[in-house]
Parts: C-alpha cells; sequence; structure tokens
C-alpha cells in the first residue's frame, strides 16, 4: 500500500504547472531551450506492432492565457497501409477538459472523426457528421477516445492522479475508465537502471492496458492493442531497448490479475469429480450415451460411460448434469491471444486449447507458462512462432531473408517450446523450405500463409503442412491469371470458379495427397460481408453479448454497394470450397483468426454444417481433428479414460442443431469446473 500511496503522490505533485524539467535519465520530457518559450513539454514515442517499429508519435504541450493546449501527430505503416492520427486537447492548468479533438485512422481498418467542447455546464459533441448536446458527468471526468493516442493516457492518469485518484473515472463522450496502481519495476536500460511506477487503465478500450511512468510523471511506456486486437506498444525515446521487458512483464501482470479473478468464480476445484446424468458424446465418433457418468480425479478422466458402469468414487464432489450434453473441451486453430482478456473469453466459450498462430514471442510465452503453472486464467497454449521476409506487407521483427536467418529463428522457437513455425505473408521461396526443413529436423510441424508471389503448390512441395484461411485455397482452383491482373480480375476469377473444373479437382487432389492441413477462419470472411441491410449481429449474436468498447469497432459497417455485393459472392464461394475440401478428404480445423471474441468459433463450426458437414463432423473439426493435427491425441480431443479432463456442459443437442454449441454452462480445463456465465462477465461480456 505505500508504493500505491508515493506513487499516486508522485503523479499528482506539480501537474497544475505541467512542467517537466529535463533530466540526464533517458528519453525523459524535454523542456525547450528557450526560457521564455509558451512550450512547457514535449515529447516523442517510437510505435510498434509485434515489436516493430512502424512509426512515431509526437506531443508538444503549450501554456496559453489560463490553458494547458495539447497538439499530438501519430502516424504509422503497417502492412504498407498509413495510419496517421492527429489529436488536441485544451484544458485548464489541472487538465480540467475544455476542449478536445480527434481526426484520423486507429487502425488500418478504422477511422475516427470526433469533437467535443464545454462550455456553460453543456458538452457539444461531433461525430463525423453527426452532432448532440451531452450534460457533463457530476465530479471528476475527463475526454479520451478508444484507441487513443499515447499522450491523451498520460494526461489522463495525471488528471486522475491530481483528482483523488476516482476508483472509477467518468470519460467524455462516454463511459468510465478504471486506473489502478500494480507496483513498481526496476527496467534496464542500457547500462543503467530505473525503477518505474506500473500501472493499469481499463474501460478506454476492451480490457487492460498496462502503463509505466517514471518519477517525473513522463509515461514512459504502454503496452495495449491497436483496434485490429493486434499488440501495439508506444515506447518513449531513448527506452527502446526495454521493449521486450515491458511487453513480458506485462503480460505476466495480467495473468495475475485474472488469477485473482479466477479464485471468485464459482465452480469445483475438487481432487474427485463426477458429473453424471448427462448425454456424453466423446467425440470418437461413437453412438452418445444417455444418463452418462464421467469420473475426473487430479485433472484425468478416470472413467466415462453409462452411469450404470461407471463406480462413482464415494469422496466425489457429484454434480447432476441431467439433461445437459457432455463433449470434449473445444479447440480454436487460429487464435491470436494478444491480451491476457481472452483467457475467461476462449473458456467461457468451451474452448479449452488453442494455437496461437503467431504472436509477440516475449508475451505469449509469459502468458503460456502462467497458465501452465497454475498463475493465470486461460486455455491451453500451443505455439506457432511467426517469422517474415523483408517487404511492404511485412509483421513482426522476426525475419528471415536468409538460410541462416531461417534456421536461427526455428532453433530459437523449438527451444522455447512452441509446437510449430508460421510463415507469413514476404518470406521467399527458399527460406519456406529452409524454415521447413529445420522445423521438421526438430519435430515441429510448419502452417502459415501462402507469401506474396508463390502459390500453395510452391509452399507446399517446399514444406508447408498446412495453410491458413480459405483465400489461399481459393488462388489454386482457377486458371493461372496475367502478371497484369487486376484486383477486379482476382475477384471474379474466384467468384467463376467451377468445383469440377480440372483446375479445382487438381488442387483438392493435390492437398489431399499432401495431407495438408486448412484452417479456413471462415468466420472471419463472413464478418468482412456485413453491411446495414445484413448487420453482422444478424448472423452472428454474439455481437449482442460484447462490451461497448469493442461493438463500435464490430458494428460499424457501410450501407450495400457494388464491393459489397462482390464480398458477399466470394464469401459463398469460400464455403463452398471448404465443403469441397471436406468432402475430399483434406483435414479441416477449426479457427476463428479472432473476429468476434469467443463466439466466431461456434459461427465457424455452423458454416461449416452450411458447407456440408454433419453437425458432429463440424464439432470433430473443432476438436478430435486438430488433437491429431498437433501430435497430441493421446492427451486431448476426446473423452476417454486417462485422458486431460477437458470438458464442457452445454443444453441442448448439438447433434440435432450445431447452434447449440453456443450454449456452454459450465467448462472444466484440467479438472477445475467454471461456471461460464462468471467468466464471461470477468471481463465484461454478457452471458
Amino acid at each position: 500500500m505505500q508504493i500505491k500511496k508515493q506513487t499516486q503522490i508522485s503523479l499528482a505533485l506539480g501537474i497544475a504547472a505541467l512542467v517537466c524539467l529535463a533530466t540526464s535519465q533517458p528519453g525523459a520530457a524535454q523542456q525547450p531551450a528557450s526560457a521564455d518559450s509558451a512550450v512547457v513539454e514535449q515529447g516523442k514515442f517510437t510505435l510498434h506492432k509485434f515489436e516493430q517499429p512502424i512509426g512515431e508519435e509526437t506531443y508538444e504541450i503549450r501554456k496559453q492565457d489560463d490553458s494547458i493546449a495539447v497538439k499530438i501527430n501519430f502516424k504509422f505503416t503497417d502492412r504498407a497501409t498509413p495510419v496517421p492520427l492527429t489529436a488536441s486537447f485544451r484544458g485548464a492548468p489541472d487538465l480540467t477538459p475544455q476542449t478536445f479533438e480527434i481526426k484520423g485512422k486507429t487502425a488500418r481498418t478504422a477511422s475516427i472523426d470526433e469533437s467535443l467542447s464545454i462550455e456553460n455546464s453543456k458538452v457539444h459533441f461531433r461525430t463525423r457528421d453527426k452532432q448532440s448536446d451531452l450534460d457533463p458527468p457530476s465530479g471528476a471526468f475527463f475526454t479520451i477516445a478508444g484507441y487513443a493516442p499515447t499522450t491523451m493516457q498520460m494526461l489522463l492518469v495525471r488528471y486522475w492522479a491530481s483528482h483523488g485518484s476516482p476508483t472509477k473515472l467518468a470519460t467524455l463522450p462516454s463511459g468510465a475508465v478504471m486506473v489502478e496502481p500494480r507496483g513498481q519495476d526496476t527496467i534496464k536500460v542500457g547500462a543503467k537502471e530505473e525503477k518505474l511506477d506500473r500501472y493499469t487503465v481499463e474501460g478506454l478500450i476492451w480490457g487492460r492496458e498496462t502503463l509505466w511512468f517514471d518519477a517525473n510523471r513522463n509515461l514512459v511506456a504502454a503496452i495495449s492493442t491497436d483496434a485490429e486486437f493486434d499488440h501495439f506498444e508506444a515506447i518513449r525515446e531513448g527506452y527502446e531497448s526495454a521493449l521486450g521487458d515491458f511487453v513480458g512483464r506485462a503480460g505476466a501482470d495480467g495473468m495475475a490479475a485474472l488469477a485473482d479473478i479466477s479464485k471468485g468464480i464459482s465452480g469445483s476445484r475438487a481432487d474427485t469429480l463426477a458429473i453424471v446424468g448427462a448425454t456424453l458424446i466423446d467425440g470418437t465418433g461413437a453412438a452418445p450415451v444417455a444418463d452418462a457418468a464421467v469420473v475426473i480425479h487430479k485433472g484425468r478422466i478416470a472413467a466415462a460411460g453409462p452411469r450404470s458402469k461407471v463406480k462413482i468414487p464415494k469422496d466425489a464432489n457429484v454434480v447432476d448434469a441431467k439433461g445437459k450434453f457432455i463433449l470434449p473441451g473445444l479447440w480454436d486453430m487460429h487464435a491470436h491471444f494478444e491480451q491476457v482478456e481472452w483467457g475467461p473469453i476462449y473458456l467461457a466459450a468451451g474452448v479449452t486449447t488453442v494455437r496461437d498462430c503467431g504472436n509477440e514471442f516475449d508475451f505469449i510465452t509469459a502468458v503460456r507458462d502462467a497458465i501452465a503453472q497454475g498463475r493465470g486464467l486461460g486455455p491451453r497454449l500451443l505455439l506457432a512462432g511467426v517469422v517474415d521476409g523483408t517487404g511492404p506487407l511485412a509483421l513482426g521483427v522476426e525475419r528471415v531473408n536468409t538460410l541462416e536467418q531461417a534456421r536461427t529463428w526455428v532453433d530459437r522457437y523449438h527451444d522455447a517450446g512452441f509446437q510449430q513455425m508460421k510463415i507469413y505473408s514476404s518470406v521467399k521461396l527458399e527460406e519456406v523450405k529452409a524454415v521447413a526443413d529445420e522445423a521438421h529436423r526438430l519435430g515441429m510441424t510448419v502452417t502459415g500463409h501462402v507469401p506474396e508471389g508463390l502459390t500453395a503448390f510452391q509452399t507446399v512441395e517446399a514444406g508447408q503442412d498446412q495453410i491458413n484461411h480459405i483465400s489461399y485455397i481459393a488462388d489454386i482452383m482457377h486458371s493461372p491469371l496475367p502478371d497484369n491482373a487486376t484486383r477486379a480480375d482476382r475477384r471474379n476469377a474466384i467468384i467463376n470458379i467451377d468445383l469440377n473444373s480440372p483446375e479445382s479437382q487438381k488442387a483438392l487432389a493435390f492437398l489431399k495427397d499432401h495431407h495438408t492441413v486448412v484452417d479456413p477462419t471462415i468466420a472471419l470472411y463472413e464478418l468482412f460481408t456485413g453491411t446495414t441491410a445484413k448487420p453482422p449481429a444478424s448472423f452472428e449474436p454474439g455481437i449482442n453479448k460484447i462490451p461497448a468498447e469493442l461493438a463500435g469497432q464490430l458494428t460499424d459497417v457501410e450501407p450495400p454497394n457494388e464491393n459489397s455485393e462482390v464480398r458477399e459472392k466470394i464469401f459463398q464461394k469460400d464455403v463452398a470450397i471448404v465443403g469441397a475440401l471436406h468432402r475430399a478428404g483434406v483435414p479441416i480445423v477449426a479457427g476463428t483468426d479472432q473476429s468476434v471474441p469467443g463466439h466466431s468459433l461456434h459461427r465457424e463450426l455452423e458454416l461449416y454444417v452450411q458447407a456440408g458437414f454433419t453437425p458432429l463432423e463440424a464439432i470433430q473439426a473443432a476438436t478430435t481433428v486438430p488433437a491429431h493435427v498437433m501430435g497430441v491425441d493421446k492427451e486431448l480431443g476426446t473423452i476417454e479414460a486417462g485422458k486431460r479432463a477437458d470438458l464442457i456442459l452445454i443444453n441442448g443437442d448439438p447433434l440435432q442443431d450445431v447452434h447449440n454449441t453456443r450454449n456452454v454452462e459450465y467448462v472444466i480445463t484440467n479438472g477445475t469446473m467454471y461456471h461460464t456465465a462468471e467468466l464471461w462477465q470477468s471481463v465484461g461480456f454478457k452471458p
């Protein structure tokens, strides 16, 4: 408690003046050299995505009359797409807001244009071309936007500290944030060590952001996500060498916070648990067993079958599950566990194992280890280490432009316990082969994109075992296009694919013969078809249950137009291709690539049934098939004696209607049973 009190005092002292004197510490906010300058503070942050520097944010704070004026310029380039943003803020000397304006892009596909002014106890708010008047909150409040520039978060925490550090701070135009001191960290920067105060902020975006401040009230680092759910970091100039340390600490701290939350979620943590009376669908393909019993002892399945043939231990905690259905825990085979809040969400949705398909090394290893060691809340994590080549579409920092780099990165991921390698969009063919050769030598497999300029035929022949996204399969099912083909040419070629054509049949036979595994992420592509005439909630009801901070990103769609009609036709063709792959015997594993957190996996299964799977086959695409593909089918994937106790209890027969997989009431992972409604609520979702 003493650390918390000292930190709050440190932040509060001197904020009215907003003068941060230059110090010898690296990256400290600088006072301009001119003594009579109106500028009282300025600074620069390097912006990162997946720990790769992609842009910068600069800010300048001036004293103007009796006010403080702040100007912010923010710009990065993400996979060849510029993302510029400007913001301005004006407030009283104690940072009480007067005006705020923000305009530009917050991600490649997300934009913002808002302004707000406060006059005569009235708030005038504009978003794009819509204007409204609001009543200001009673008490302290601050103006800010979700996915805001880093500088605004710095000012928010300064304001919070100097206005009584309220449990909740109201924000305009809506909402409230919670700022929590989380202690101090000693960070090594070059040859020096520095103590920084760590905070988390919740309510600005979905989930928590982690921020560090120095002794002079300067924000040093912010570990967050952007409007695409991707990892995003802002590091003050001079502290870039500590980026990996900040990322790892943020992941570990988030897991610790969720572990504390999990202690209050009801369920059973008994050594021996017996679930009786439900219908057992064990995932093997065997007929359902009515009035079944499943006995779990210390995280393992001790027995499963008809209740009349299963002995219930006297010391078991018995759960009456009459009328419910028991299934193996589900898998999401295309996850990006970008923030710790995904942990409870996956479990709430019945997902007990995920393959993380490319992430920040420091973050994901910290999260994986915390969950595995019982220090966090979330599903079992199997990891695919992402690598990319240099190019305009490059992602992350793991570059494999040479054969030596390819082998080095595979070795590093293998030594850290990763199960797979993931190829991204700029890797050259020779390096794809080098990655695959080294991975196979070490007992790993290779998944990923088909890089620019290559085809699935080439990457699979080079050793790629699996392909992410159905779009790369569609590309090899039509006649080759000329080098000068336009985007419209490619779209039309996909729309006009004939699944009985020689090209399609060649592709299907090739993939089957090479035992290529495909995770289509078809639910993601369906989201791209949303319009005002086809709201996303009309096909994905989970959108009605997401937090307000997420709703704007997932429901802001355009009216129907020519492009939306094309996207719809491509999506329908993609669904048909998934069905053709399944009929041809190509292994399909269910994955979401994020989409609607906790809900899109169920939509993925529904679309598989639409494509021609039986409900059981769709469920197996999220249970037995991924367990086999990842080489852990002796431990996971079905409900059989000796296997790990990863199970779900649902309401409604999923074999009659696959939509019933959404009705998960309890999830059991490593022998611990959680009530899913409380898991949803723990991170702001409606159950």
